[in-house]
């Protein structure tokens, strides 16, 4: 299915905020009387990155962002630290007119939305770790993410833009070529282009351990927390979330065969059926 025919379902728009300064891109779909959804991508990434959650959730008032620096959203011209995704995220929420939000956050959008519930818990009514990254800092996969993706940004060729997408999955048949040609169309332009040593700035290890959630960081979460992990998860693997559940006071973890770090995505039937059952546990 194309991410149109997932969408189709559902009436939805895609428009832009001023997020204080920041135009943003922001997918709407639901009931804007329900409790808010707010969906958050990884490195690098898109909002289409939920194209396959957004109409089984269609009973909340739904919101898929590209982050700051990401997509179609605007580029500031500085290093993003943890502190400024959680600003925009803020931000977004103050001009869409959204008090509290579920924060459903996948990969470095998790890392966002743990940050997010910890210093701002008023703001968060639930939140959703998708193989969410902060935890370690490990070398080997930070060099991967960087050279991968700086090869894809700087390079025409769409066949590594293609290998990048498919080191997210399990089978590679889940980067679909339209997740490709949308990948490609963003990271070709020439604002993206410019911007990629600021948007891979995580991925210098000084930075990322000045960033780094803690165990204690996350024990002083106390919003109801989901853990959804693949089992084959190219960027971390199991032990990483389960130390994560541990840490997070009365979190649920959930493993998943047969994918790896876009559960969201590659396993969309079983994870919206385990997310849907949370939301109606934590609407409170």
């Amino acid at each position: 299915m194309s991410i149109w025919t997932e969408l189709g379902p559902v009436s939805h728009r895609v428009e832009y905020l001023d997020a204080k300064g920041v135009r943003t891109r922001t997918l709407r779909a639901g009931d804007p009387e329900a409790q808010a959804v707010v969906f958050l991508h990884g490195t690098s990434g898109h909002l289409e990155a939920f194209a396959r959650n957004i109409a089984a959730h269609s009973a909340y008032d739904l919101h898929a962002i590209d982050m700051l620096g990401h997509g179609y959203t605007g580029k500031p011209g500085r290093p993003y630290e943890i502190a400024d995704y959680v600003g925009h995220l803020l931000d977004y929420l103050d001009a869409a007119g959204v008090e509290r939000a579920h924060i459903v956050g996948e990969s470095l959008g998790g890392w966002v939305g743990a940050r997010t519930a910890i210093e701002h818990p008023g703001r968060v009514i639930s939140l959703q770790l998708l193989c969410a990254g902060g935890t370690v800092a490990d070398p080997a996969i930070m060099e991967r993410i960087r050279t991968s993706t700086r090869q894809a940004v700087m390079s025409d060729d769409i066949g590594l833009t293609r290998k990048r997408l498919r080191l997210l999955m399990a089978d590679d048949r889940d980067a679909t070529e339209e997740l490709v040609e949308i990948r490609h169309d963003i990271y070709h332009q020439p604002g993206f282009v410019a911007n990629i040593g600021n948007l891979l700035s995580l991925q210098d290890m000084e930075r990322r351990l000045r960033n780094l959630l803690s165990p204690g960081d996350l024990a002083r979460i106390n919003r109801p927390a989901l853990i959804v992990w693949g089992r084959q998860n190219p960027f971390g693997d199991v032990p990483e979330a389960e130390a994560m559940h541990r840490a997070v006071p009365g979190s649920r973890l959930e493993l998943l065969d047969g994918c790896g770090h876009w559960p969201q995505h590659e396993r969309a039937a079983r994870y919206n059926e385990i997310s849907l059952a949370f939301l109606k546990g934590a609407a409170g």
